[in-house]
């Protein structure tokens, strides 16, 4: 997300839940400084997750330490967040809309956070298989499909993380819908990587660890998922954690 996204997308948060009409100009800054740091460290996540995919796709052992390295910063953001948060409400006791953000916001930098350790186990996995040959020989067509699912991640992240400022419901619940292609993308790679470790049982360990990328990337898909039930409970009032489609629907259309 650039720059101007951000700020344009911030700006259109603002407005669609009023939270800029507090008598308190402190208040209006607090939860404004709120959704920068959350819009903040998601991008910082987005960053992670492309770059621990980057390294273990082209066996860059330099990045993949870079990547577990900088989750220090990732959980030092979290931290920094929560207590903000826990300041706000201990000060202001927020209502409505205003209660609704600051729970949305401490549940998703949890899920954020999660995350980012998904992203190290791409860095780990990344330096151990940079030591063998799996990538150059024998992980041609795993790494093709794990590239396709890491592309679609990323970017399903990147939409939800946009609609996470913009107050998109639609968008959230697109995602929401969509979810189970994630889960399809990641049985295939499973499927493919079992049949690559009958046919050479010595690339086992390396294959697993493939596996456990996959594995990564589709728990990513779930939290990203968790962000967008967020949207609709801060925009909608409407718990939709735990809910098939049919019942997300009839809840969207109660009063």
């Amino acid at each position: 997300m650039t720059t101007k996204d951000f700020n344009e997308s911030l700006s259109g948060f603002t407005s669609k839940l009023h939270l800029d009409k507090h008598i308190s100009r402190r208040f209006n800054e607090e939860l404004e400084q709120v959704r920068t740091l959350v819009m903040e460290m998601g991008s910082l996540v987005e960053q992670q997750v492309n770059d621990g995919l980057n390294a273990v796709l082209d066996a860059d052992e330099s990045l993949a330490i870079k990547v577990i390295d900088r989750d220090q910063k990732v959980n030092a953001m979290e931290l920094e967040i929560d207590q903000y948060c826990t300041q706000i409400l201990a000060r202001r006791q927020p209502a409505a809309s205003d209660l609704r953000l600051l729970v949305s916001v401490i549940k998703s930098i949890t899920d954020l956070e999660r995350m980012g350790d998904e992203a190290v186990k791409f860095g780990k996995n990344a330096i151990k298989l940079a030591k063998g040959n799996f990538i150059e020989e024998e992980g041609a067509r795993p790494l093709v499909e794990l590239r396709h699912l890491g592309k679609h991640v990323i970017e399903t992240l990147r939409t939800a993380l946009r609609a996470y400022a913009q107050m998109d419901v639609e968008t959230a619940l697109t995602i929401i819908r969509n979810d189970s292609v994630i889960d399809e993308e990641f049985d295939n790679i499973s499927r493919l990587l079992v049949t690559k470790m009958m046919e050479n049982p010595r690339e086992i360990k390396n294959a697993l660890r493939v596996t456990w990328c996959a594995r990564a990337l589709e728990r990513i898909g779930d939290h990203t998922t968790n962000l967008c039930e967020y949207i609709v409970y801060l925009v909608e009032g409407k718990d939709v954690r735990h809910s098939t489609l049919e019942q997300m629907a009839a809840k969207m259309e109660s009063e």
